[in-house]
């Protein structure tokens, strides 16, 4: 008999796949990814990949796509303590999952979910929820937690043996830890998750991103990422590199209309300013990047730098911009 376990290369997904593989089940994994991951979002988790190498289970990839952001916007069940949707999110991996489930042919889902663990999520009347949202009602099995929960299908049928399930429940993860040195499992993710839309700084900036420029993309969100960020207008955000990589970065994102700014006579961060009308906010943006350089008296004129579409130099003097000044605006 064949499952899909839902992988996300943390401890508790990663003992659940052990655990199918011990009641000598076929056994393939998928891994979702999308732009709010902390790994590579097309290239999947790595400890999920490392995985699944080392005990040969096939894994599939799968990212979430502009399809994702569009729940991000306006979730059902609402956001978490940040705006991470966390329900919302787990019935559409659950709906992804079920698809690739009838095209690979397996009979059930596997989740490391444990009872109880996370506060959104993970409470005994919200998973039944989400399994019936997904129209997967008694086909995932959460072997971590299962003696505390109803019994499902795969249990009923004998597909998998119910005694050789777990009874975990609550927020420790001393038997988790404890388990995984038992059978092996020695490199997974950190337990706290990957998702930034928990994380409450990346959080602000997604705010910000969703009240000026409501249908935002993956670039965009992309951006948030990276650098410094700072709100001139409700159209003109500028974003200032934190070093050499950021700098790298930040031009990648460079629009038709967007300008990159720089410092002459000093070392310092290049700068990304977006938006309409952007040649209105030069002096602002140029003194915020300023700010950064190195420079010794940052109480003088010095000069700065933009380019325009036809990537012509265009030099400007300011005076770099106060500490008090950049708190007011920065996001």
């Amino acid at each position: 008999m064949k499952c899909l376990v839902l992988l996300s290369g943390g401890l508790d997904s990663s003992i659940a796949l052990k655990l199918m593989l011990e009641q000598q089940l076929d056994v393939e994994a998928v891994n979702f990814t999308s732009v709010f991951c902390r790994c590579n979002a097309k290239s999947g988790c790595n400890y999920a990949d490392n995985l699944c190498r080392k005990l040969k289970v096939p894994l599939y990839i799968i990212d979430k796509g502009e399809e994702y952001l569009e729940i991000i916007k306006n979730p059902k069940y609402g956001y978490g303590s940040n705006i991470n949707p966390c329900i919302d999110c787990r019935i559409f991996a659950f709906k992804k999952a079920k698809e690739l489930m009838k095209d690979i042919n397996a009979s059930f889902i596997v989740t490391g979910e444990v009872l109880n663990q996370r506060p959104m999520s993970q409470h005994l009347n919200t998973m039944m929820l989400i399994d019936k949202e997904a129209g997967l009602t008694g086909l995932v099995l959460r072997p971590l937690s299962a003696l505390h929960l109803p019994v499902t299908i795969p249990e009923e049928k004998g597909w998998v043996n119910r005694n050789k399930l777990l009874n975990l429940q609550g927020r420790s993860r001393k038997e988790q830890i404890k388990l995984s040195e038992e059978k092996g499992i020695t490199d997974y993710s950190c337990p706290s998750g990957g998702c930034l839309l928990t994380d409450p700084s990346f959080t602000e900036r997604m705010k910000d991103l969703m009240r000026y420029k409501p249908d935002f993309t993956i670039k965009d969100v992309n951006l948030l990422k990276y650098g410094r960020h700072y709100r001139l207008s409700k159209d003109v955000k500028l974003i200032v590199g934190r070093n050499k990589q950021e700098n790298e970065m930040i031009i990648n994102f460079k629009e038709k209309n967007d300008l990159i700014i720089g410092l002459e006579d000093f070392k310092g961060p290049l700068s990304l300013l977006k938006g309409n009308d952007v040649e209105s906010f030069l002096k602002i943006a140029g003194s915020i990047t300023a700010r950064y350089g190195d420079i010794l008296n940052k109480e003088e004129f010095v000069k700065v730098w933009y380019k325009d579409g036809k990537d012509t130099k265009h030099l400007f003097e300011v005076i770099p911009a106060k500490e008090e000044e950049l708190n007011r605006i920065r996001i």
